[in-house]
């Protein structure tokens, strides 16, 4: 049997659970699982990530600033976009097949207890997320790595992640998402997020909206913990388009940072890197010790983010972003027109079912504005798909023109209608985005040669 079929088969093993968008509210069977593996979530310290946007891309870059420092580092993320390895990362790799097969044979037996004991209490068994959240904990204490930076799944007081205790609590922008599960406020997502913040912590937020920002520090106060702020403690001072992504100067809680590139397009990947640089100086000296520039620099420079502004292909410019809230989307507009000169955009969109795909497709019409005229709407191969012909009808309801609306339910029929439309323009200058759900994004990566991330 090969390491790659044993990891598929871990991965058919776990997709029998309860589903990602299935998880559970509760803690208690995930403390059980650390009791029983002998507290894994207590072998090394934790940079803890919650947020609505950017947790990946922020957490890449942490990972990155912990490397330059020679720290052995695990990153634990989600989704993944190609394969399931990807969400349980060493050293800014994926964790090896052998290793990810191994500690899965290791901890099953483990894991069978917890279940038992579920199923005889009338609950349902670990779920997906919980059995993979407790996986990669297992395989960094296994390691053992340096420092863990780990993202939360969804909100923060239950979430499967919190059986960790953050040394630095990271939150990343707050904004309407999952409003079923987690509130219909930016005031009640943010109770949800402050639950991973803990006594001996630091906490570290981006800019919030006010009632957001004012739980968040509540919070903080309530278990006496330091607290930054963006945009009062530490910022972006300035930032210049370059090629390739943008050059920074980040005003840090100790230190500030001149002429750092970092290879990724946006105002929002800017505002992501300068609450990096504040939660690595957090990390290292409590917030009053400066960085070494150059060790930073060299660390931004080796920052990539799969799935989020990429260019996946040229001629014409094939761009794909994971923007699947109307936040998100509003962002990637904005990068979109300052990053790149496109005389026309060709935009493919497909959207899952738990989001808001009217807010995102307003959102979408709204900041393109007339760069974009022509849209071609399609899903991916998830259950949870929104078929591309009612997302088709919304748009048009939107107001978005008949004339103006392609449906291609098969993604690869999408691109290469869209790579068609785009090449007519004879300026040679038309690109084409391909946004919405990470399912489609993933899908495009691999239709387009990108096959890891």
């Amino acid at each position: 049997m090969t390491d790659e079929f044993s990891v598929e088969s871990v991965y058919a093993e776990l997709l029998g659970r309860a589903p990602e968008n299935k998880m559970e509210p509760r803690l208690a069977p995930l403390f059980r699982a650390m009791d029983v593996l002998g507290e894994p979530n207590k072998a090394f310290p934790i940079i803890h990530i919650t947020g609505t946007n950017g947790k990946t891309s922020t957490a890449r870059m942490i990972e990155a600033g912990l490397r330059a420092h020679g720290l052995s580092t695990g990153r634990y993320t989600s989704p993944h976009l190609s394969k399931v390895t990807e969400r349980i990362s060493i050293d800014g790799e994926p964790v090896p097949d052998a290793t990810f097969v191994r500690i899965w044979d290791e901890i099953r037996p483990y894991l069978e207890i917890v279940d038992n004991e579920l199923v005889a209490d009338n609950q349902p068994r670990l779920t997906y997320f919980e059995c993979l959240t407790i996986l990669g904990f297992a395989v960094f204490a296994d390691q053992p790595v340096d420092v863990a930076v780990i993202e939360v799944g969804l909100g923060g007081i239950t979430d499967a992640t919190n059986v960790g205790d953050g040394q630095v609590s990271v939150i990343t922008p707050i904004s309407l998402d999952h409003t079923d599960l987690l509130g219909e406020t930016t005031e009640d997502i943010a109770y949800e997020k402050a639950g991973i913040i803990k006594a001996g912590g630091f906490l570290l937020s981006a800019a919030q909206p006010v009632d957001a920002a004012q739980v968040l520090l509540e919070k903080a106060r309530d278990v006496d913990v330091p607290f930054r702020f963006e945009g009062v403690e530490f910022g972006v001072e300035s930032r210049s388009v370059a090629v390739g992504g943008q050059v920074l100067t980040i005003q840090g809680l100790a230190g500030r940072y001149e002429d750092l590139l970092l290879p990724l397009h946006g105002a929002h990947q800017a505002e992501n890197a300068a609450v990096a640089v504040a939660a690595l100086e957090a990390f290292f000296g409590g917030g009053e010790k400066e960085l070494d520039a150059e060790v930073l620099k060299e660390a931004f420079g080796t920052v990539t983010s799969p799935g989020r502004l990429e260019v996946v292909r040229t001629a014409p410019t094939v761009v794909v972003d994971a923007a699947h809230n109307p936040d998100g989307i509003r962002v990637t507009a904005e990068a979109i027109q300052e990053a790149f000169t496109f005389s026309k955009l060709v935009v493919v969109v497909g959207v899952l079912r738990e989001k808001d795909a009217e807010e995102i497709l307003k959102t979408l019409k709204e900041s393109l504005g007339g760069l974009a005229e022509e849209f071609c709407f399609t899903q991916s191969n998830s259950a949870r798909a929104v078929p591309a012909g009612e997302l088709a009808e919304l748009a048009v309801d939107l107001g978005f023109g008949e004339d103006n609306v392609h449906i291609a339910e098969k993604l690869d029929d999408a691109i290469e209608w869209a790579v068609e439309r785009a090449e007519s323009n004879d300026d040679l200058a038309g690109g084409v985005l391909v946004t919405g759900s990470i399912t489609v994004v993933a899908e495009a990566r691999i239709l387009l040669g990108k096959a890891s991330a």
